[in-house]
C-alpha cells in the first residue's frame, strides 16, 4: 500500500507494480527490524529468521531505480552501508546493508548512478590493514581522533580528509595522501561475521556457488534480476532465482513511465512475441532506424568504438576474426601490444598455495570477465600496467598473462607472459555470454553471428536462442545501438589512445607484489 512508502518515495513516479514491490520490500525489512517508514532500527536479531527474495523484470521495468530509492530509505533509517573496502570496530546494534554485483562493470554501473556498489568477492573477502593506518581509517570514519603521523605529514591528512569528504572510500582517500595499497593493506582474509542485509543486482549472474556464500553471510536478501538473460554457462539454463517458491518472487511487468520513448528498449521488448522471427526483427531494427539516430543500421563495424566498447558476438570464430581486423587495422605487430589496446581478464593462473596473491589480485578488481586497457610493459618482466575499468583505483601493475587467439589453432599466441599471474584475453570483441552486465554509451551487435543461431535452431529454457542472444546484446547500449549487418571493418581514424582514462596517477599506480 501507498502508505507504507516513505516520503522520499512518495514524491517519485512509481508505476503500480513497483509500488506493490516497495511495500512488499518494506514489509520484510520491519520484520527483520528496519522500518524505512519511520526512520528508524532495532538492534540485530542473530536467531532471527533468514530470508530471500527476488524482484525479477525486463530492462525497464525499474529495477534499479527500486533498488536506488531503498537503499536511501535505508541509509536514512540509519543503516550503514559496507563497501569491503574497510570496515571498523563492529558495534552490536549496528544495521548494515551491502549493494553487490557479480563484476566490477556491473558494480561501476550501479555507482554512475549514485549506489555505492561493490563486488561480490569485495564482501567475501575484507582487507586487513596496517595498524598504523588503521588509525587513519578510524578517523576518517569519525570513530576515531585525528592521528599524529609525522612520517605522512598534514598536509597529505588533509588531502585524505578532503578526498572521503567527496567520495566515502578508505583506499581512495589514502590513496590521495600518497600511499599505495601495499603500504596500507597488508593482506586478505575470509570473511567471518556475518552481514545484515544485501542487495544483489544482476542476480541472473550468479552460480549455484555464490548463491551459497550470500545466503551464509546475509540474514536478509534481495535479488535483482532479468529472467530474459542467459543463465551462467554450466547452469542448464537455470537462473538462482528459477529455484525460489512464487511468494518469494516479486515481478515488475510494465515498462517505466521513463523508459517509455526509448527504441533500444522497444526493440528488447518486442522480443517476448512468440510468432516474432528473426527477418521480422531485423524490419524492426531497420525502421526503428530510420526514425530515432539510437538505432543505426551499420553497414561495418566502427574500429574506433572497439578500443573501448567491444563488438558483441555469439561465436567465438567471429570473435578471433573481429579482433584480428581490429589489429591490422591499427598495425599492431605480433609481437606485442600497442599502449591502447582492450583485453579482458580471462581468470588467474596461479597454484593452491598462492592463495593470498590470488584473493590480492582479485581485489584489485583483476576478476573474470573484468575489462581493462593495456597502458604498457610495467618496470619488471612479465609485469603489464593495466587500467581496469569499474575499479575504484583502476591503475594496477600485475604480473600478466596475454593471451591472442589465432583461427584454426589451438594455441594462443602470447606477447607478454609472467610464470603466473593474470589472464588475459584481447577485449576488442566479446560473447555476449561474456557482456552480461556491462553497459556501454554505444554498442555494436554482429548481426550475422545472431542469424546464425537462429538458422541452428537452438532455444534456452523455452525460448528461441537467438531471441536471447539478442536481447541480451541490446540491452548492453545506454545510449546508442548499432546493429552490424556486414563482415566489414571500417578504417579508424586515428591512433589507439590511453590520455582519455582517468583514476589514481601512475606513481600511485597499485602494483601487485610477488609473494615468491
Amino acid at each position: 500500500m501507498v502508505a507504507a512508502m516513505t516520503k522520499a518515495a512518495l514524491s517519485l513516479t512509481f508505476s503500480d507494480d513497483q509500488a506493490a514491490a516497495w511495500d512488499r520490500l518494506a514489509d520484510l525489512l520491519a520484520k527483520a527490524g528496519i522500518d524505512i517508514l519511520d526512520e528508524s532500527t532495532a538492534p540485530p536479531d542473530p536467531e532471527g529468521d533468514s530470508a530471500v527474495l527476488a524482484v525479477l523484470g525486463k530492462a525497464g521495468s525499474g529495477k534499479t531505480m527500486l533498488l536506488s530509492e531503498l537503499t536511501k530509505a535505508l541509509v536514512t533509517a540509519g543503516v550503514e552501508t559496507v563497501s569491503g573496502d574497510y570496515e571498523g570496530k563492529r558495534r552490536k546494534e549496528r544495521r548494515t546493508l551491502a549493494i553487490l554485483a557479480p563484476t566490477n562493470k556491473a558494480a561501476s554501473v550501479l555507482r554512475n548512478r549514485g549506489v555505492p556498489a561493490t563486488t561480490i568477492h569485495r564482501i567475501l573477502y575484507t582487507p586487513v590493514y596496517d595498524p598504523e593506518y588503521e588509525k587513519i581509517a578510524e578517523w576518517l570514519e569519525g570513530a576515531g581522533p585525528r592521528p599524529d603521523m609525522p612520517d605522512l605529514g598534514d598536509t597529505a591528512l588533509d588531502r585524505a580528509k578532503a578526498f572521503y569528504d567527496t567520495v566515502k572510500s578508505i583506499p581512495g582517500a589514502l590513496a590521495a595522501a600518497g600511499l599505495r595499497g601495499s603500504d596500507f593493506i597488508k593482506g586478505w582474509k575470509r570473511r567471518e561475521d556475518p552481514l545484515d542485509i544485501g542487495f544483489i543486482d544482476e542476480s541472473s549472474m550468479l552460480d549455484s556457488r555464490q548463491m551459497e556464500d550470500l545466503t551464509e553471510i546475509f540474514q536478509t536478501l534481495v535479488l535483482f534480476g532479468d529472467p530474459a538473460q542467459l543463465a551462467p554457462v554450466g547452469q542448464s539454463g537455470e537462473m538462482v532465482f528459477d529455484t525460489l517458491p512464487a511468494p518469494q518472487k516479486l515481478e515488475l511487468h510494465r515498462v517505466h513511465r521513463q523508459t517509455q520513448d526509448n527504441p533500444i528498449l522497444d526493440l528488447a521488448h518486442a522480443l517476448a512475441d512468440p510468432e516474432l522471427q528473426f527477418e521480422g526483427f531485423e524490419r524492426m531494427i531497420e525502421q526503428a532506424a530510420q526514425r530515432d539516430e539510437r538505432v543505426v543500421w551499420a553497414q561495418r563495424v566502427e574500429s574506433d568504438l572497439m578500443a573501448r566498447s567491444p563488438v558483441l558476438v555469439w561465436r567465438n570464430v567471429t570473435r578471433i576474426r573481429l579482433i584480428h581486423a581490429f589489429r591490422a587495422a591499427h598495425g599492431a605487430p605480433d609481437s606485442e601490444l600497442l599502449p591502447g589496446e582492450p583485453l579482458i581478464c580471462d581468470g588467474l593462473e596461479l597454484p593452491l598455495k598462492h592463495r593470498k596473491r590470488r584473493i590480492d589480485l582479485e581485489a584489485r578488481g583483476l576478476i573474470k570477465g573484468a575489462q581493462c586497457v593495456y597502458l604498457g610493459p610495467g618496470k619488471r618482466p612479465g609485469f603489464s600496467r593495466l587500467h581496469v575499468f569499474g575499479a575504484e583505483e583502476p591503475q594496477v601493475s600485475a604480473a600478466s598473462i596475454i593471451k591472442i587467439e589465432k583461427e584454426g589453432e589451438e594455441e594462443p599466441f602470447i606477447p607478454y607472459a609472467a610464470t603466473m599471474g593474470a589472464a588475459f584475453l584481447h577485449g576488442a570483441a566479446v560473447t555476449i555470454h561474456k557482456a552480461q552486465g556491462s553497459q556501454w554509451p554505444d554498442v555494436q551487435v554482429f548481426a550475422p553471428d545472431l542469424y546464425a543461431a537462429a538458422r541452428a535452431g537452438r532455444t534456452e529454457a523455452g525460448v528461441p536462442l537467438w531471441k536471447r542472444l539478442a536481447y541480451v546484446a541490446i540491452t548492453r547500449a545506454e545510449h546508442r545501438l548499432l546493429w552490424v549487418v556486414r563482415n566489414r571493418l571500417g578504417r579508424p581514424s586515428g591512433p589507439l589512445r590511453i590520455d582519455d582514462l582517468g583514476g589514481t596517477p601512475a606513481p600511485f599506480a597499485l602494483e601487485v607484489q610477488d609473494d615468491g
